[in-house]
């Protein structure tokens, strides 16, 4: 995964740090939480039908979230590689968008394996079957959460 944020000059670095998939069979969701340094990143889940519904995006002390559409299926296969996904971020302005591209890139699937196979040793033998969500590209609105950072502390409604 990265984050591609054009060439205007930005005061914070944005980081995609969490991801919701919601389950189409059951609706139960899933939070993905990405730390930081994690360019490669595992995660469970049963097999069925998924959605990528949601992506919040931090920048310093700023927090945004896209939503998004699309979808991908995990068979029953042991280890199922989703892309390398890429995130172009626009810089801070009123109705910024986000776009998201999932792709197939032979180096990145043979890391994902490669730190697939050291950390759980017990899937050293099983094969990576690759399957990319679809649309494989997505371009979406980002939407500002609170709390804002510029909000004052006197316009803050308090019911205590």
């Amino acid at each position: 995964m990265s984050v591609i944020s054009g060439d205007r000059g930005r005061r914070f670095k944005p980081e995609v740090r969490q991801m919701e998939l919601m389950q189409r069979q059951t609706g139960r969701r899933y939070r993905v939480m990405i730390e930081e340094e994690d360019k490669v990143f595992a995660f469970f889940l049963p097999a069925g039908e998924y959605d990528v519904t949601r992506v919040q995006i931090h920048e310093g002390p700023f927090l945004s979230i896209a939503q998004l559409s699309s979808t991908f299926t995990v068979g029953h296969n042991p280890v199922a590689y989703v892309g390398d996904w890429r995130f172009g971020v626009d810089s801070p302005r009123y109705g910024r968008m986000v776009l998201v591209s999932m792709v197939d890139e032979n180096a990145t699937r043979l890391q994902a394996e490669r730190t697939i196979r050291e950390q759980y040793p017990a899937l050293a033998t099983t094969p990576l079957a690759t399957v990319i969500p679809s649309p494989a590209e997505t371009a979406t609105r980002l939407y500002e959460v609170s709390p804002y950072p510029r909000v004052q502390k006197y316009f803050q409604r308090h019911n205590w």
